[in-house]
């Protein structure tokens, strides 16, 4: 996960995760400035034993900025100010971390973070108003927030929507295929196979090319961050969300209309199209003008993760891993990647690409939208829990090819691979959340533990089973053409 600013040295917070910000005149109590002074008669906020404190005095507000946390607390000091409000660039909140090098931390002065939304409030009142009362307080944030669950359960039902939409295409076309086999001529053997239509198959060199362009993509993020830039990537985002949730959408309805999607109308510059997916395209588009337009809004992660998983779902149908050697040089290269640019890119560039990517700092958005999302419902802090596409659409190409497998080769789910390979992943995106928790939010790579569990799951049972070599080379089992058995038959009989 990428979800949370990595700490090294934690900065002495003034706790908080919830703000109530009022507006009154009253006078002031009579307390020197600089003072700070517990209130045991002010009322406890539900889940808070903290005592509160009083601070009268001078206050200074200023924006979070590319300067560190503690330059800007050390010189808040040092103009005699009370405390310091640091007003965050985005609408969640992030623990303030020392850099590992600071050794200036002789800070005395309460420094507190606001929201985005909270800190436009504040300036607001501040502007109409002489007198603004701030209470902060500090209730005890839960071990594991829901939004982690549902996270988990989108990205598993989404890869296993997608391995039965795949499986049962190639299953459809090997039976096809069967049939022309078995009806043909004696010189249908000399045709050659040319798969599932629509369909593309990755090979080795196309897998380390997609790691390398992706890293290229990545790092183009990294320094083009801009509101332009994000404003380019929504639009790129709508495009492709659109046509999956029109692919999507019309695999679905064509059960039910099925003269629809078999008439077919041709439109110039396009070509022929079904009347189904004539009548599905105006509702996508909608759909995703209206996400864009609104994004910002707090209901718009629901449109987000819509188009998203729209999308990672129709990639897997159509990009197929042909066998285990691809898969595994894809794994391993992304895993690599993965690794790269969340923790060995701090030495180069001072800071996380991946994280910062992914948060979509300088941008002033709430992240890229290449992001699953969901809010931290019971979390104080507030913010949403995040899982990039790559974490899905990369292990689901294995597990896809998995099912994909097991159905030609007609196996049971328990002597299959595919059951043990959505249990590996799932359990390999679970341990990514517990290590998101043990270490305090400190971003985590997720293929760093998805890749060992869904990739050695398979491995480990091909060698047990003696397929790994079909795995690995085939990808799928050996179908014989009955024409070339009876003629080899005819050959070697008797006159």
């Amino acid at each position: 996960m990428k979800s949370s600013m990595a700490s090294e040295k934690i900065f002495w917070i003034f706790a908080f995760c919830a703000l109530i910000v009022h507006l009154h005149l009253c006078e002031v109590p009579s307390v020197l400035a600089g003072d700070i002074v517990h209130d045991d008669s002010t009322p406890k906020k539900p889940g808070c034993e903290n005592q509160f404190v009083l601070i009268v005095g001078d206050v200074i507000m200023v924006d979070r900025g590319n300067c560190t946390f503690t330059k800007k607390a050390n010189s808040a000091q040092n103009a005699n100010a009370s405390a310091i409000l640091i007003i965050n660039n985005q609408k969640e909140l992030y623990k303030m971390v020392c850099d590992p090098d600071e050794t200036d931390l002789n800070i005395h002065i309460p420094a507190v973070m606001l929201p985005q939304d909270a800190g436009t409030r504040l300036e607001t009142m501040l502007t109409s108003t002489s007198s603004v009362s701030v209470q902060l307080y500090s209730p005890r944030r839960p071990a594991v927030d829901v939004a982690e669950v549902f996270l988990w359960l989108m990205a598993v039902l989404t890869i296993l929507c997608a391995s039965y939409w795949s499986a049962w295409r190639a299953r459809e076309a090997a039976v096809e295929q069967d049939k022309l086999l078995k009806d043909a001529s004696d010189d249908i053997p000399n045709i050659k196979d040319e798969g599932v239509s629509g369909i593309v198959n990755m090979n080795a060199k196309a897998a380390v090319l997609f790691v390398l362009v992706a890293s290229c993509f990545l790092f183009m993020l990294y320094k083009l961050m801009s509101s332009w830039f994000i404003e380019l990537l929504v639009v790129l985002f709508c495009i492709g969300g659109i046509e999956g949730l029109q692919t999507c959408s019309v695999a679905l309805l064509s059960r039910w209309f099925k003269n629809a999607s078999e008439s077919y109308i041709k439109l110039p510059f396009i070509g022929a199209v079904s009347y189904l997916t004539l009548a599905v395209t105006p509702f996508c588009i909608t759909f995703a003008v209206f996400w864009a337009v609104y994004r910002d809004k707090s209901f718009a992660w629901i449109g987000q993760d819509i188009l998203g998983i729209a999308l990672i779902i129709t990639v897997l149908q159509i990009v197929h891993v042909p066998n285990l050697k691809v898969g595994t040089v894809l794994l391993s290269c992304s895993l690599l990647y993965d690794l790269f640019w969340v923790f060995v890119s701090k030495r180069f560039f001072k800071e996380s690409v991946m994280i910062v990517v992914a948060r979509g700092d300088r941008s002033g958005e709430d992240g890229i939208p290449m992001l699953l999302k969901f809010p931290r419902l019971y979390d104080p802090w507030g913010g949403y829990s995040i899982i990039g596409f790559g974490d899905i659409l990369l292990p689901g190409m294995l597990v896809a090819f998995s099912l994909r497998y097991d159905w030609l080769a007609k196996k049971s789910l328990i002597s299959g691979y595919f059951l043990w390979a959505m249990i590996a992943y799932g359990f390999g995106l679970l341990i990514t959340y517990v290590a998101l928790n043990l270490m305090d939010g400190h971003g985590q790579p997720a293929l760093l533990y998805i890749v060992p569990f869904t990739l050695g799951t398979i491995l480990a049972l091909g060698r047990k089973r003696g397929e790994l070599k079909i795995l690995w080379t085939n990808g799928e089992p050996e179908r014989f053409c009955p024409h070339v058995r009876l003629q080899h038959s005819e050959e070697s009989s008797p006159e």
